[in-house]
């Protein structure tokens, strides 16, 4: 496992670690800037060109001094790593352990600083100021930056750091846990490390105040709404049921994680399209005409149904209608 890790260290300098993807109406094909352990690459001047209208400090590799020492960081923990494999030193394994550990702990306040600077320090004579607005983007994850989305991930690099950092941690594992249990205990650590950054929690839609992104409609109605979570992270929402199917159908391309309807019995509460049970028809009047109410408990649905003088229907049905 040291031994590895050490290759992959050596080799992540050689690969992007992180980059941030930019996706703008004017922009179908999306912008990326790539970091690597010794430069900036990608789209870089057609950003630093946009950054210039906003305020933002343009950016130039020999502008950071941390492109000159991490390739050097990086190498040297890969030859630390392989010589405690070579070794076989218990207490240099530990101590190269908690030194990675602290390694990734200052990288990211070093990113964290580097984009809080960038996104608030900002030209005071900029040719669009927008009062109270700041464009740090996210560390991880998706934001909205005006009409910008912006998408922060780790690229083939920073993937091979943080498989450096399972491997060394199972290895911890493995040294102080030498029976069977242990070393089950060890793998079920590794796997929660590696997929607890997963997560399809949906955002609050704000009435009143966020617009449909089919129909551009504002959404006032917490009872008809509904709101998708793609792979990325990024939450689109709707001001009816039937305008998320439409969009749906218009962009197959989405990677959509997970479907959301506002439960038509709590206002303004969204829960997830398979645990919802769908009224159409009848007497419902939705925003958009899409006329589909959703509950999240089959009692009131039912009751509903027989109330409104509407049919019960599945969510694979609207989905698909």
């Amino acid at each position: 496992m040291l031994f590895l890790s050490g290759l992959l260290l050596i080799g992540a300098v050689f690969f992007p670690i992180w980059k941030i993807e930019l996706t703008a109406p004017q922009y179908p094909e999306g912008l990326v800037l790539k970091l690597h352990a010794s430069k900036i690459a990608g789209d870089v001047d057609i950003i630093n060109g946009l950054n210039h209208y906003i305020g933002m400090k343009t950016l130039h590799t020999e502008d950071f001094i941390e492109f000159k020492v991490l390739p050097f960081i990086l190498v040297g923990l890969g030859i630390v790593s392989i010589a405690c494999a070579w070794k076989s030193n218990r207490k240099g394994l530990f101590v190269f352990f908690f030194s990675f550990v602290l390694f990734g702990i200052l990288s990211a306040c070093d990113f964290y600083r580097w984009n809080y600077e960038y996104g608030h320090n900002l030209d005071p004579n900029a040719a669009i100021r927008v009062p109270g607005m700041a464009y740090q983007p996210p560390m991880l994850g998706y934001k909205q930056l005006l009409n910008f989305g912006a998408y922060s991930i780790p690229d083939i690099g920073g993937w091979m750091l943080i498989v450096v950092g399972a491997l060394l941690f199972a290895a911890i594992i493995k040294e102080k846990y030498t029976k069977p249990s242990g070393r089950l205990l060890g793998v079920l650590l590794v796997c929660t490390f590696l997929f607890s950054c997963s997560g399809d929690k949906p955002v609050p839609i704000k009435l009143n105040t966020d617009n449909c992104d089919f129909c551009m409609m504002g959404i006032s109605d917490g009872r008809h709404g509904a709101e998708i979570i793609t792979e990325k992270g990024r939450a689109y929402k709707f001001d009816d049921i039937a305008c998320m199917a439409h969009y749906c159908k218009e962009h197959k391309d989405t990677k959509i994680k997970a479907y959301y309807v506002h439960d038509y019995a709590n206002n303004n509460e969204l829960i997830k399209t398979e645990n919802a049970f769908f009224v159409s028809g009848g007497t419902i009047k939705s925003p958009m005409n899409g006329n589909i109410a959703a509950f999240s408990n089959k009692s009131e649905a039912k009751a509903f149904e027989a109330e409104s003088k509407g049919v019960e229907t599945e969510w694979t049905a609207i989905l698909n209608k």
